[in-house]
């Protein structure tokens, strides 16, 4: 149960997410290390449904297991609980399942739920976004919940190893860093100026990004994608991996992106920077008749 009684919209929607963490799971698995895949799966959520603009209030798991560990479960509800108060979200409940003719061994599963409100004139994306707006990528932690399938393969094969190391760091140090979760930026003062945001998860830049474009327009990306951080750049020369598959696998650095008219760019970007968001300039939105997204590389 949750109340919005107090809650104070005029004509208030209600938004829902829902997703897991894919088989960085199965990564997590692997390296016996669980107390964080709970704050991936609440930033899986929370971060979907500020892309509407609304603001997330409560959240429920579901966890599905072969047998009943209490040890691994409750690594797994602190990072949730965890993930929870560090976006201010209430988490009001979730289900447990024991199912053994399903899921064998050390098998299991997690799948979260998230409710927003947001007054309905102001869901975005907004109707507004023009030729000349200007694109602006928040900095990830890292992989994020996503490409996991491709790195569990890699590690498998060997291409890449745990003990090689990214930068000074050991990619097993590195590579089940949380997600990052973007709930300040509904704070920004200018939130208003904000005319779409996408989430950037599987399929990348390349899926996500076109789904807040307008029919006639395309987002133009110019990333240097010969100069990307540490760890992306290490996954794509050892898997020897093509700048366009890298682009609609990986964020590539990039976790959220903004879109915005050009003449509020500083406003916003300064407060972007006092919420301690890194960013950067990635793009604009140009007119085309046939493709969502165009990259200069």
């Amino acid at each position: 149960m949750y109340d919005i009684s107090k809650i104070k919209y005029k004509n208030p929607v209600l938004v829902s997410g829902t997703d897991g963490v894919g088989t960085k799971l199965k990564t997590a698995i692997k390296l016996k290390k669980l107390d964080t895949i709970g704050i991936d799966l609440v930033a899986m959520c929370v971060n979907d449904v500020i892309c509407l603009g609304a603001k997330p209030l409560f959240f429920l798991d579901y966890y599905a297991t072969g047998k009943l560990k209490s040890g691994v479960a409750s690594k797994i509800i602190r990072g949730i609980i965890k993930g929870c108060k560090k976006s201010s979200v209430s988490l009001i409940g979730g289900e447990t399942a024991e199912m053994p003719n399903v899921y064998k061994n050390n098998d299991f599963d997690i799948a979260g739920f998230c409710v927003g409100i947001s007054e309905k004139r102001k869901l975005l994306p907004k109707k507004n976004i023009k030729h000349g707006d200007i694109i602006i990528g928040l900095e990830s932690s890292g992989l994020h919940s996503n490409g996991y399938s491709l790195v569990n393969h890699m590690l498998d094969k060997g291409i890449i190893k745990l003990s090689h190391k990214v930068k000074n760091r050991s990619l097993k140090n590195i590579i089940l860093k949380p997600t990052t979760l973007y709930t300040d930026v509904l704070s920004i003062k200018s939130f208003d100026k904000v005319k779409a945001i996408a989430n950037i998860t599987g399929g990348g830049l390349t899926e996500n990004i076109p789904r807040v474009i307008p029919k006639g327009m395309a987002a133009e990306i110019n990333l240097d994608i010969n100069n990307l951080p540490p760890l992306f750049s290490y996954i794509k020369d050892r898997g020897n991996i093509k700048p366009i598959e890298m682009l609609k696998t990986f964020n590539c650095g990039i976790g959220m992106i903004l879109i915005l008219d050009k003449k509020d760019l500083n406003v916003i970007t300064n407060e972007i920077k006092r919420m301690k968001f890194k960013y950067k300039i990635i793009g604009k939105v140009v007119r085309s008749k046939i493709k969502k997204i165009k990259y200069i590389l």
